[in-house]
C-alpha cells in the first residue's frame, strides 16, 4: 500500500533549495508563527481555533492536540483530523516531502477517535482510520485501517481490526 502523494520534479538544485518556488515565503512565515504559538498553548480550544482559523485545517470537535505537536509548516491545510482524537506530545504531521530531484505533496487524514502516541511521525499521503491506535514513536509510512493497532519503525500491525 503506497502513500497517496503527487510528485513534482525539479531541475538543477535540490527541491528544498527551491522551496519558495513551491510555497510563498509569507505563508511559511505565518504558518511557522501560528504553529509555534499553538505548540506551547495548553488550551485545546484555543489551539484548535488557531489551526482552524489561521491554517485552514479541519479539526473535529473535542480533539486534543498535545503540547509540542508540529504540524506541516508549508501545507497545513492538507491535514484533516477527526473528532475526539488525541495527537500525542511532540508528534510531527507532514503533508510534504522535499527530496533531491522532486518534492511530493499528500493529504493526511486522521479519523475519529484515533489515539496517536507521543513522538510519532506521520508522513504525507496517509490515512489513519477511525478508532486506530498508533503507539508512541511510530513512523506512519502507509495507511492504517480503522480499529487497528500499529507500532514501530518500520510500522507494523500489532492487532488487526479483523482479528
Amino acid at each position: 500500500m503506497s502513500r497517496k502523494t503527487t510528485r513534482y520534479p525539479v531541475e538543477k538544485t535540490n527541491s528544498l533549495w527551491q522551496l519558495y518556488r513551491t510555497v510563498s515565503f509569507w505563508k511559511v512565515a505565518k504558518v511557522f508563527m501560528v504553529t509555534q504559538l499553538a505548540r506551547f498553548t495548553p488550551s485545546f480550544r484555543l489551539k484548535n481555533w488557531l489551526y482552524r482559523t489561521f491554517l485552514r485545517m479541519e479539526i473535529g470537535e473535542t480533539t486534543a492536540i498535545a503540547l509540542m505537536v508540529m504540524m506541516d509548516v508549508m501545507f497545513p491545510e492538507r491535514i484533516k483530523i477527526g473528532r475526539n482524537t488525541i495527537i500525542g506530545y511532540n508528534t510531527t504531521i507532514l503533508a510534504h516531502e522535499y527530496l533531491i530531484s522532486e518534492y511530493r505533496l499528500g493529504d493526511v487524514i486522521i479519523g475519529d477517535e484515533v489515539m496517536i502516541g507521543a513522538n510519532c511521525t506521520i508522513l504525507p499521503g496517509v490515512t489513519i482510520g477511525d478508532g486506530a491506535i498508533v503507539a508512541a514513536g511510530t513512523v506512519v509510512h502507509k495507511d492504517v485501517a480503522a480499529n487497528t493497532f500499529v507500532a514501530g519503525n518500520p510500522m507494523q500491525v500489532v492487532k488487526d481490526a479483523r482479528e
